[in-house]
């Protein structure tokens, strides 16, 4: 492995220039709206699993919960809200419908960054401090290079649609914005990257994806694109998360990055420029 300033080469060998289009995760890879999200869920998980009094430690039971929402982080958060439902019912539990869990879910995080997104709307809060360092810059230095950019987010499309246009990123996003359904079957990271391969008539070379989770990563990878892990640490900003280092490695990642302050760099590299 090679760094270059803040740029941590993993794969030597992926294509360089000649991109596209690119596909960016929205929470921890543009957006810090929902930093903190993981201080809701898992909570709330476990304190459902705790009413069930099956003896296990409080320990015991967010270990088991931290496990599957972390390895779940990056698909619609449906999924996690199904895990939750199958650890329910193999403590002998009945589970509700994971859509209620989900709504819960919704409305506690809700109260935890709704005066995020109201200050954002109304500009008491500065919108580049509720994003990753350089994240605008970066878009613009894509679209300057021909790339067409496209976004897809395990979150609820509406929230998705509300919390990027009031981060006055939309309008970078010339291939779409897409979030997570109620349908399982009407989204997934992986049916967009398949439409944008097959409607552009793509070789997965001419693809670039950037998120922080595991899913984009691997999906990514799987079509034959180069992928750009953010290792975002979202509470300091410096330096890496180096849980999220290594799933993104695990997960294929050709460049791991901190931050997107060395958007400059990270560019010039990646279109061989330098």
């Amino acid at each position: 492995m090679k760094n270059i300033d803040s740029l941590e080469i993993i794969n030597h060998d992926h294509p360089r220039g000649g991109f596209r289009f690119a596909l960016f995760d929205f929470d921890g890879t543009l957006s810090l709206i929902r930093e903190g999200w993981q201080n809701v869920m898992i909570p709330m998980m476990v304190d459902i699993l705790t009413d069930l009094n099956t003896g296990e430690t409080a320990e015991e039971i967010e270990a088991c919960v931290r496990e599957f929402v972390e390895q779940l982080t990056g698909k619609q958060t449906i999924y996690q809200m199904m895990a939750l439902c199958d650890e329910i019912s193999k403590r002998g539990g009945t589970p509700k419908d994971p859509l209620e869990y989900k709504q819960q879910y919704s409305d506690l995080l809700w109260l935890r960054i709704k005066h995020r997104v109201a200050g954002l709307n109304d500009g008491t809060i500065d919108r580049k401090s509720m994003m990753i360092p350089g994240s605008e810059d970066l878009l613009i230095g894509l679209k300057e290079r021909g790339v067409s950019l496209f976004l897809a987010s395990g979150t609820d499309d509406c929230f998705v649609q509300n919390e990027c246009g009031a981060l006055g990123l939309s309008k970078y996003f010339d291939g779409g914005i897409y979030g997570a359904q109620d349908d399982l079957a009407a989204f997934s990271k992986k049916m967009v990257i398949e439409r944008i391969i097959r409607d552009n008539n793509l070789q997965g070379k001419e693809l670039l994806g950037f998120g922080d989770g595991f899913v984009e990563i691997e999906n990514t990878k799987e079509a034959g694109g180069v992928a750009i892990g953010a290792a975002v640490d979202e509470i300091k900003l410096e330096g890496v998360d180096d849980w999220k280092r290594k799933r993104l490695i695990s997960a294929g990642a050709d460049v791991i990055v901190p931050h997107y302050r060395e958007h400059r760099a990270l560019l010039a590299y990646l279109f061989a420029e330098e």
